[in-house]
């Protein structure tokens, strides 16, 4: 009698073998690939234009970042007249003597009528400029608006009255012209009247400004997420348990908010830019010779019937940096929150 072949028990063995080792949901692995930041990561790389405007927004600030390089390799900077040095770069009217605004190998994007500045390297400091403004800004705006926002939210009573009525006035004034009004207060409480405003408190007063009628919108927002949430089982029970207030705020109440300040926070600082911007265009910014976008559209508002191409570089640029942010601040939404989507 020949012995039992082992054929049998080999499938069993091949089983036991063939056992399914890829990570289930209960392993680290697997809830990271389910985590809400990955699924929204993975939504926002389907969105063939919010990455397109990405890129668009990263070019921008990599250019404001590496501005001087630029210029340096380039040659030139954004001071110079170069018309005074070299009078036959503009006509008998100042306007450039070349071509299109005076564009060449030399000059890429030409040269400013009158005063005869390169417009390429003008226009990569004003990118500096008012992206570091706006940035700047932002960021104060939400810090006042997070903080403003989950206090009254959380501490509720007299506290969330008073910030409710102080958040309905700045809501309801006409922003630009308040802007306009407390430029001059603000420089005249560092500078007297007959003295030139440097730079640097200009900048400094535009970031003030800006944020100062600027948080009031997300702090209004915040508050009423933050209403809702402070009676959730989760913030009970950290009560109960003992927790501080600054623990339940930072630990319970934070990590369930940080949708609506991104959000928010890419929706405003497009806003911010367009607003800097049309204040250096009224002259209660930073004004010339400070290289600033809308410095370039006002000066270009001047020569705009007999050279264009000062005006449009500025023009052009902005819009694109502006629609790119908006469009990637919808994309932004949509991903961390699908139920947004239209």
């Amino acid at each position: 009698m020949t012995p039992p072949t082992p054929s049998a028990a080999a499938p069993l063995e091949a089983t036991d073998e063939s056992i399914d080792k890829s990570p289930s949901p209960s392993t680290p692995k697997g809830n990271e690939s389910r985590s809400p930041g990955r699924l929204a990561w993975n939504r926002f790389k389907r969105d063939r234009t919010g990455v397109i405007s990405a890129y668009i927004v990263i070019f921008f600030f990599v250019i404001a970042l590496a501005a001087p390089l630029i210029a340096k390799l380039y040659g030139k900077d954004p001071y110079t007249t170069y018309a005074s040095q070299r009078p036959e770069l503009l006509n008998a009217f100042s306007y450039p003597a070349g071509p299109n605004g005076g564009i060449s190998s030399e000059f890429w994007f030409g040269i400013e009528p009158q005063l005869g500045r390169d417009v390429f390297t003008f226009l990569l400091y004003a990118i500096r400029t008012s992206l570091g403004i706006a940035l700047a800004a932002t960021l104060l705006t939400v810090f006042l608006g997070v903080v403003i926002g989950v206090t009254a939210g959380y501490l509720g009573g007299k506290t969330d009255y008073l910030v409710g009525r102080v958040i309905d006035i700045l809501l309801s004034f006409p922003s630009t012209l308040f802007f306009i009004a407390f430029m001059p207060v603000v420089y005249g409480l560092f500078i007297a009247p007959d003295e030139d405003i440097p730079t640097w408190l200009r900048a400094t007063g535009l970031i003030i400004v800006l944020a100062a009628f600027g948080w009031a919108s997300i702090a209004r927002l915040l508050r009423g997420q933050v209403l809702g949430l402070r009676e959730r089982e989760f913030v009970e029970a950290a009560k109960v348990t003992g927790a501080s207030p600054r623990r339940i705020v930072f630990k319970e109440l934070l990590p369930n908010l940080w949708t609506p300040i991104i959000i928010q926070s890419t929706l405003m600082l497009p806003a911010f830019v367009t607003a800097e911007a049309g204040l250096a265009f009224l002259g209660v910014g930073m004004i010339d010779p400070t290289p600033d976008w809308g410095v370039m559209i006002q000066r270009g508002a001047m020569f705009y019937t007999e050279d264009i191409t000062f005006m449009l570089f500025p023009g052009m640029s902005m819009v694109i940096f502006v629609l790119a942010f908006n469009l990637l601040g919808d994309s932004v939404r949509d991903a961390l929150d699908p139920k947004s989507k239209r």
